[in-house]
């Protein structure tokens, strides 16, 4: 660990390293694991409000209470901020949002377990301390100057800058929650088919997904309202990444447009220096008017990526950005569904012929359409007019027989295709979570958006 720790503190002297560090990431099939994360919302049951960071039923004393379990508390000037375990992480989001990063795992049954056993680590906490957990993509209820922000250095240097470059990054900050998976590639040629693969899909994922049709308890006009959010958060960072489609595409082509991605931060001496905006080109050539002379380390670096928040994100692996969070059954969905397509090489030839012939004009009406109209919004299959639900049902298919020819078996000898059930029945009955969500609001909920507190908490 030491020597990897002080590999990372290392100057970096040629951009070379930085492409080598993304190729890094190159494993063999044997190796291959799935890495789920996702966020919900922490609420106090008795008046429904987001737990701030402090107080015997704050989010602290949540992850203090935690630490019963067996998690190890990682601390930020003498205050618990996040836990490991076994290769996972529970973090917070900056308005105490709770992530579960999950650990390396081989099959998606252990994905499901190690989430379970989550949900019931923090119900069991929760409960004792008045709170609840809410699995959707945006907080239903409180306005933006309700939510709470949690003492994190990263977080107050992101807070102050959001606004300059889009209207709803705090939005994204504090009232949006996903679920994503984190994927490997063997080698350069599989991770840019992969990644061309899942940039072209990923509004199909919004669309099975979305599950964030409200804003502070009234319908929003949207269906995945944390998916438009991204489209007004800060367009140096986000979308689409066109140039992934292009000749030549490689680690060296993501290296060049993380460098031209400005930079927040700089961890130093534990204290993360604000370098909102500077380039991390200058940094490298060490003309970095904040830091004179300094050079970047890997570990500046490997900091650096996370500050790019595309649709698909690069790093040592995949991570696929584009789902609302959501119930207990879609946090094991959603890792089902992209292990399908794209650890199965007829799966992953499959789906790129099911997008390989979209031009960027309509890659982009896919991604800014959807989350506004979801699986109805118009859409091609081949040379036929369709809608995105006949491109799901489709992709599902492809996902399905993927997992199948995995062959990854519980001990009921069940494969992991159980885990896609919801994301086909929402497909073919052509309703998202999000619309069930509004039936009920303008059905038996008598507008009283209160109710998805009580009926969709873990």
């Amino acid at each position: 660990m030491s020597s990897l720790s002080n590999v990372a503190e290392l100057p970096i002297t040629d951009r070379r390293e930085l492409v080598e560090y993304l190729a890094s990431g190159n494993k063999p099939r044997a190796d291959w694991r799935i890495g789920t994360e996702h966020e919900k919302f922490g609420f106090r049951t008795d008046d429904l409000r987001a737990p701030t960071f402090d107080g015997d039923r704050g989010i602290e004393a949540l992850l203090d209470g935690l630490q019963r379990f067996g998690w190890k508390q990682v601390q930020e000037h003498g205050r618990t901020i996040a836990l490991s375990r076994e290769g996972a992480n529970v973090s917070l989001e900056p308005a105490g949002q709770l992530e579960l990063s999950g650990a390396p795992l081989e099959t998606i049954h252990d994905t499901c377990r190690e989430t379970n056993g989550h949900l019931a680590e923090v119900k069991t906490v929760a409960s004792e301390l008045g709170l609840g957990f809410l699995g959707m993509g945006f907080q239903p209820k409180w306005r933006r100057d309700e939510m709470p922000w949690m003492p994190k250095g990263r977080y107050k240097i992101m807070r102050e800058y959001m606004p300059k470059r889009g209207d709803l990054g705090l939005d994204m900050m504090t009232r949006t929650c996903t679920v994503q998976v984190n994927l490997d590639f063997a080698s350069e040629a599989d991770m840019v088919k992969k990644f061309r693969v899942s940039l072209a899909l990923q509004p199909i994922a919004t669309a099975l997904f979305a599950d964030s049709p409200f804003t502070e308890g009234k319908p929003n006009g949207f269906l995945s309202y944390r998916s438009h959010i991204w489209t007004d958060t800060d367009p140096d960072r986000t979308g689409m990444l066109d140039f992934v489609f292009e000749d030549g595409f490689g680690f060296e082509r993501y290296v060049d447009y993380l460098l031209d991605v400005p930079m927040y931060f700089a961890y130093r001496n534990g204290e993360y220096l604000d370098l909102s905006g500077k380039s991390f080109r200058k940094f490298l050539d060490g003309n970095l008017d904040v830091l004179p002379g300094s050079l970047p380390t890997l570990r500046d670096w490997s900091d650096h990526m996370t500050t790019a928040f595309p649709e698909v994100r690069l790093k040592k692996y995949l991570e696929m950005r584009g789902a609302d969070s959501g119930p207990w059954n879609r946090i094991c969905a959603l890792p089902a569904f992209w292990v399908g397509l794209l650890y199965d090489d007829a799966s992953l030839d499959a789906a790129w012929d099911l997008v390989k012939d979209f031009n960027r004009a309509e890659r982009h009406a896919l991604r800014d359409g959807v989350p506004k109209h979801a699986l109805k919004l118009p859409a091609r299959l081949g040379n036929t007019q369709a809608t995105v639900r006949e491109l799901a049902i489709e992709a599902l298919k492809i996902s399905a027989a993927g997992l199948h020819r995995r062959a990854r078996h519980n001990k009921s000898g069940s494969d992991e295709r159980v885990f896609l059930d919801p994301l086909i029945e929402s497909a073919e009955a052509n309703l998202t979570p999000a619309e069930r969500k509004l039936a009920l609001y303008q059905g038996p909920w008598e507008g009283n958006i209160d109710r998805v507190f009580s009926e969709f908490a873990y």
